[in-house]
């Protein structure tokens, strides 16, 4: 079943009010054709015309729409079939569709299509409300007009230049599965194209550069069926060292023409406001994101502009992500979100120590004099006097929980804030075994501020081999491994998980000659340089990277869902993160159910690499509700403070689904996000319950436990803050209890059989200790908790829909009364 992109369903207030903002789209069915019959023999006929070479694993067909008619390429990505390229429909000129479709043989592509044509001819579907009934997979087959084997000249992916004609060897940049490419190289050499050594490394394509006539790449291609694509030669990897300011401006010029700004309406805008060196207003790919009104800093009479190219580095990853890529492309480039500037770092020395956390106070105060912005606060500087801290609070950190909390600043408002988790010294050690670097527990754990609990800390991985990079030498880092100067935490119990993830930092190498790592432009990002337009591109790498690679993507993902609270916003973002199969690779299979084997994945990667796909949207066989609320978690008894209440949820569970998987496993994942008010005394220090105002814990109901059992169970789980050893919540959870249970941001799996999940829809959020309840001076009035619970449900394996299930099952709920 082809997964969909839908939006996460809200439950804002689900225990007091319902408010239901996902909504589906539903893609209007094309008109039928008259002859159903004749259409599928018509179809079935050309694709038994199509030739399959014997050697080949797959081979390319062109699919044609009616003209008139909506195209669905969709339908054409589905098991066995991969969609390569669309043009899509233009029905008021009578343009129909077009998709280029590569055929696995292995998977049995051609097959499954001439049985789904098969099917539109002879059966029907179920009956809907109305008892009408349509053709199996109507769809598919009326959208289709001509079937027909497709050649060299369809895999071509530029959109402008047209596809070469010329007699000799020309060059050709070719875009592979990355798990066919010696298949593909051996072949070419076979036919006589010559084949360089250089790579282009993405995540679902590898690029080769050969060169060759047509008729040998035309024999290459069809004859291996390895080819997603061919295209002209790019740019030379290295071209940001390589070329001269004239031709970067060139480059520059192509990547402005390919990008639409979003809306230029501030106020509606999501922003990036990046806590740096200041940010150049001259660079022609900021300017459009960037007003002149929008630069600030922390100490008035500072000079605005970026004396030092840190801050414009950040801003041009924090709009375009990586720059190389989109250089490495024709395709068009949007950027929904705007920057923001408010300089911290002085142009010259440095900031006193006991200044950190104000100079952050006053430049979050100067950017608010605009108070209503969708804001996300990017920090990538952190100090070394405070290391080793051991995960306790500092006073940088504490002001940074505060400032998320809304408890600080003069705007009295929640905050979303990024911090960088800091970097090792590159000249720390050889270059051996860097990831014991990194570990270490004096040199290499995270830097403060990234300890704050209420920020998303970042550190960085790679997915950079330097293949047809560095000309000689190796990569310290495995592809999907951390980052060569990324630091990690060295605590594993009492303080919050740091990182909270890892995105792309680049890669350092070993060139055999020197005793400590070296960079190379091609192991890092391209990003804007502050000195257009004598250079329009530099690089940046490491904690920084990742740290604006991660405040450009919940940027985009705030400017989807406005209306969410930052709580819910990170929730969504860091529980979309997964450990990649690399980071596994350091736990022996054998040890993988134990839970202090996760020690080590934790400390250097926290949850893992976020993917905001799935922190944007639900599938339909993995869908992601949301529940935005608040609870009062303590009450004034007698002398004291008690805990008060639980609030309880049965959330809108896909019963029905759930229960026709027999002998199936789902997956769920919940993640409970609050921002607590930091209190960072000594008699804290060491004391989780103590540093923050209050606890936040959840609970899963058993599948055969009743809500009064459940409700009593949880009740003594809370008094002590510790698990119900006697109860299902008892070692079923991937990550555990104890170790789900420090910081602000709590996070779990489960894997259960789908029929057990479905008796399982009520989960409650409870409080435990904090210094709220220590101190009854604090006005109770406000010991107010505000929450946000993500959960989600990943039947992916089942390829069932959830979502519609759910989708119809949300309607106005009651609190179930404790």
């Amino acid at each position: 079943m082809a997964e969909r992109n839908l939006p996460h369903i809200v439950l804002n207030g689900i225990s007091k009010s319902e408010d239901f903002k996902g909504r589906r789209v539903v893609t209007d069915t094309p008109t039928d054709v008259p002859n159903r019959q004749a259409h599928a023999a018509r179809l079935i006929a050309a694709l038994d015309t199509i030739e399959v070479l014997p050697e080949a694993s797959a081979t390319y067909i062109e699919v044609v729409g009616r003209p008139g008619e909506a195209f669905l390429p969709g339908k054409f990505d589905v098991s066995g079939l991969a969609l390569l390229n669309v043009r899509d429909a233009e029905p008021d000129s009578q343009v129909p569709g077009r998709a280029i479709v590569k055929a696995s043989k292995s998977a049995g592509g051609l097959t499954k299509l001439r049985e789904k044509l098969d099917q539109f001819a002879t059966e029907d579907g179920k009956p809907n409300n109305q008892g009408q009934t349509r053709p199996k997979n109507a769809d598919l087959a009326n959208s289709i007009d001509t079937i027909a084997q497709a050649g060299l000249r369809d895999l071509w992916r530029h959109p402008n230049k047209p596809f070469p004609l010329a007699a000799g060897p020309i060059p050709w940049e070719v875009w592979l599965e990355p798990a066919e490419v010696d298949q593909f190289v051996a072949r070419a050499v076979q036919e006589g194209l010559t084949v360089y050594p250089d790579r282009l490394e993405f995540p679902e394509d590898t690029v080769v550069l050969v060169e060759g006539d047509i008729g040998q790449m035309a024999r290459t291609a069809i004859g291996t069926g390895s080819v997603r694509s061919v295209s002209p030669p790019g740019i030379p990897i290295d071209f940001v060292d390589g070329l001269e300011a004239e031709e970067q401006v060139d480059w520059m010029q192509d990547v402005l023409g390919r990008t639409q700004y979003g809306p230029q309406a501030q106020q509606a805008a999501s922003y990036v406001t990046l806590l740096d060196t200041g940010i150049t207003l001259a660079h022609p790919l900021i300017q459009p994101a960037f007003d002149a009104a929008d630069r600030h800093s922390a100490v008035p009479g500072w000079d605005l502009a970026d004396l030092h190219g840190h801050g414009s580095r950040m801003a041009g990853a924090a709009l375009f992500g990586d720059l190389r890529t989109l250089l490495n492309s024709t395709a068009a480039i949007y950027v929904p979100h705007r920057l923001e500037s408010a300089k911290v770092i002085p142009d010259a020395g440095h900031n006193p120590y006991h200044l950190l956390g104000d100079r952050t106070q006053k430049a979050i105060n100067a950017v608010e004099v605009e108070p209503d912005r969708l804001r996300t606060f990017a920090l990538a500087t952190t100090t070394h006097l405070d290391t080793p801290h051991s995960g306790a609070p500092t006073s940088w950190s504490t002001e940074l929980d505060q400032l998320a909390a809304g408890r600080s600043g003069e705007v009295k408002q929640r905050r979303l804030i990024v911090t960088s988790i800091g970097n090792i010294d590159a000249q720390h050690d050889g270059n051996a075994d860097y990831l014991s670097k990194c570990d270490d527990l004096d040199e290499g754990e995270v830097q403060s501020p990234s300890q704050a609990w209420n920020s998303i800390a970042v550190g960085a991985m790679t997915e950079m081999n330097g293949v047809g990079g560095p000309t000689h030498g190796a990569t310290l880092a495995e592809v999907g491994d951390l980052a060569p100067m990324s630091r990690t935490a060295s605590w594993t119990k009492t303080w919050p998980i740091k990182p909270d993830v890892v995105l792309e930092g680049g890669n350092w190498y070993d060139d055999g000659f020197s005793t400590t790592p070296n960079q190379h432009s091609d192991l890092m990002l391209v990003t804007t340089s502050r000195n257009y337009p004598a250079r329009s591109f530099t690089h940046i790498s490491d904690t920084s990277a990742a740290t604006a690679l991660a405040a450009r993507e919940i940027a985009l993902l705030r400017a989807s869902y406005p209306d969410l609270w930052p709580e819910t916003i990170r929730a969504l973002y860091v529980a979309s993160a997964r450990w990649t199969d690399r980071m596994w690779s350091h736990i022996a299979p054998a040890d993988r159910n134990r839970k202090g084997a996760y020690d080590v994945m934790f400390t250097r990667y926290g949850y893992g690499q976020p993917n905001l796909e799935r922190a944007l949207n639900s599938a339909s066989s993995a869908i992601t509700l949301i529940v935005e609320d608040s609870i009062r978690p303590y009450e004034n008894k007698g002398s004291g403070r008690k805990l008060n209440e639980m609030q309880l949820f049965e959330l809108p569970w896909p019963t029905n689904v759930l229960r026709s998987l027999v002998g199936q496993d789902v997956t769920l994942r919940v993640a409970l996000s609050t921002f607590i008010e930091p209190n960072p005394s000594e008699v804290a220090r060491g004391r989780k319950n103590r540093y923050a105002s209050h606890g936040l814990r959840f609970a899963l109901k058993g599948a055969d436990e009743e809500i009064d059992a459940f409700t009593q169970r949880v009740g003594r789980t809370a008094v002590e803050d510790q698990p119900d050893d006697n109860g299902p919540d008892s070692g079923e959870w991937d990550f555990g209890y104890n170790r789900r249970s420090v910081g602000s941001l709590h996070i779990d799996t489960l894997t259960v059989a789908a029929s057990d999940l479905a008796r399982r829809g009520v989960l409650a959020v409870y409080p435990v200790g904090g210094w709220w309840k220590e101190n009854r001076n604090v006005d109770p009035e406000r010991c107010v908790a505000r929450f946000s619970l993500v959960v989600e449900i990943d039947a992916t394996e089942a390829e069932v829909d959830l979502y519609a299930e759910v989708q119809q099952k949300v309607a106005p709920q009651a609190e179930i009364q404790v």
